[in-house]
């Protein structure tokens, strides 16, 4: 698979096969993943692979977290609000689940299938946490975006299926004293990798890109 082959592919996976992956395949993604560039080469990630026996405790933890109505402590605030262009996607997005599920995705309950889903890692078999050291700056949240997508690129490459999940860092106190992460780091991002289960309705779905002409001007 090409670069470009890969990157227009690639696609959030939220249905995954219960096979495992080895060790020295998920060592491998995240041997080609460091080599994304960096600000004067901080190379600012620490990974935590998280499998089997610990990663179904992990996720009864988190949903039970949950369902007690436990505040949400993200190391990254949840935006609370997004510039007119950004809410008309968001809204698009959300009218396409919709109306694929049947169910309103602006519904409580809708939220709460979302959020087990998430704790539950969609069923994959691996569940990876992104970490930075909390002294870092906002241009290392930039660096650690950019590791993201290359884990995720290598994982596609290899056959793979991932899923970035904001929702996994709602309560990254209580899973950095699960997984024994000292305080002073920042949970940046959780990821749910695996086998994709491609028959699954769920995963029959892309969303859209808006069109090149709206996001670039050339200025000569």
């Amino acid at each position: 698979m090409d670069a470009i082959e890969c990157i227009r592919t690639r696609m959030s996976i939220r249905k995954f096969k219960t096979e495992p992956v080895s060790s020295e395949l998920l060592k491998k993604i995240i041997d080609i993943a460091k080599w994304s560039p960096s600000y004067k080469n901080t190379q600012p990630w620490e990974v935590v692979i998280i499998s089997g026996k610990r990663k179904e405790e992990l996720s009864r933890f988190l949903v039970e977290l949950f369902e007690k109505d436990t505040k949400p402590c993200p190391d990254i605030p949840e935006p609370e609000s997004w510039p007119q262009a950004m809410e008309k996607r968001i809204n698009s997005l959300m009218k396409k689940r919709s109306e694929l599920t049947g169910l309103d995705m602006y519904s409580p309950e809708a939220l709460r299938q979302a959020k087990i889903a998430n704790f539950n890692f969609y069923g994959a078999p691996h569940g990876i946490f992104l970490f930075q050291d909390s002294s870092l700056t906002p241009w290392s949240i930039f660096d650690m975006g950019l590791f993201t997508q290359s884990l995720m690129l290598a994982a596609h490459a290899y056959g793979l299926g991932t899923v970035p999940q904001a929702f996994l860092t709602d309560y990254s106190k209580y899973i950095k004293e699960f997984l024994g992460i000292p305080k002073t780091k920042r949970l940046v991002i959780g990821i749910s990798i695996g086998y994709p289960d491609l028959t699954s309705p769920v995963n029959q779905f892309r969303t859209d890109r808006v069109e090149v002409d709206e996001i670039v001007r050339f200025i000569e």
